[in-house]
């Protein structure tokens, strides 16, 4: 009887033996993937940083980021990526400007006013955007876009920051509205419901009590749209003209992106063309971590206020 008794319990501990050790693997696991993705980081900025300082100390810092001459390929070269950074930082400006309130204002519809037939159709058609490639952005940009600048304002070239900055906003549009439709439906119902019944209309509810409960998530779009935009390089130099001038709206320009792309295929390994791409990568690079310091920033403020 003490023997059946004995197995009965031994039968009983192997379910919680086994889901001990699950849990333990499955803890462990996903510990590991952490680490990895920590360490995928850690590697590129350890290979950007030791790949892109070289070049700023043989050029100069202050020549380097202020110069408003690029001539890579000239007897007497010059690296000067001033036109580079204002491009990319009016670029990346202007098409915030026009994407940002566009996709919170579709997202808003989708999320809480679109019938649920529109919102299928609007939603597919989001997704489809977001998986169209780059180059067939930059292909439609370039044969109707850039035409249609230059026959509008009548200008020499179409190819120019303002063809890339509508480009950019477009492409903008399904990360900025994905998440924010994502962070609009998972706010509390209840919060709108006492919105409305103290009165609110249901518009007044949508943007004074659930946009910005859902603040933390629009702004996680807002940054994946910036990032998205500042990172972008084959759509835009079909439509920007790929010059290195510095930036007007319908003048050709170059990005940081594209500087990178258009020359590193033919610069020499070991050149100082070679490694001031690299340092040009490496501010790009700094741009994103600036970005999303800000924005981390904001939001630990506005808790805090």
């Amino acid at each position: 009887m003490e023997n059946i008794q004995t197995s009965r319990a031994q039968l009983r501990r192997r379910p919680r033996v086994c889901r001990q050790f699950t849990e333990r693997f499955f803890h462990g696991l996903f510990l590991m993937l952490g680490l990895v993705t920590v360490g995928c980081v850690l590697l590129i900025t350890i290979f950007l940083v030791l790949s892109g300082i070289p070049a700023i100390r043989d050029i100069g810092l202050f020549d380097f980021l202020l110069g408003d001459t690029w001539e890579s390929t000239a007897q007497d070269p010059k690296f000067g990526i001033l036109p580079f950074i204002l491009t990319s930082v009016y670029g990346t400006a202007g098409a915030t400007l026009f994407g940002v309130p566009v996709g919170f204002f579709t997202a808003v519809y989708l999320a809480k006013l679109a019938p649920l037939r529109v919102k299928s159709v609007v939603g597919s058609a989001v997704s489809l955007l977001a998986g169209i490639p780059s180059v067939v952005y930059g292909l439609v940009g370039m044969l109707i876009l850039v035409p249609g600048i230059r026959t509008l304002f009548h200008v020499p070239d179409g190819a120019s920051l303002l063809a890339a900055i509508i480009v950019l906003a477009v492409m903008i549009l399904p990360s900025i509205i994905k998440v924010s439709v994502t962070a609009l439906e998972a706010v509390p119902r209840e919060y709108e419901e006492a919105s409305l019944a103290l009165g609110a209309t249901p518009v007044e509810t949508y943007f004074r009590v659930t946009a910005p409960a859902a603040k933390s998530g629009i702004a996680a779009a807002v940054v994946l749209g910036v990032g998205r935009a500042i990172g972008e390089a084959m759509a835009v130099m079909m439509v920007s003209g790929n010059v290195p001038n510095m930036p007007s709206i319908f003048g050709s320009v170059r990005f940081l992106t594209t500087a990178v792309a258009s020359e590193m295929s033919y610069s020499s390994p070991g050149s100082l063309q070679r490694e001031a791409l690299f340092s040009i990568a490496l501010v790009l690079y700094l741009f994103i971590l600036l970005i999303n310091a800000a924005l981390n920033f904001f939001l630990k403020r506005s808790k805090e206020g």
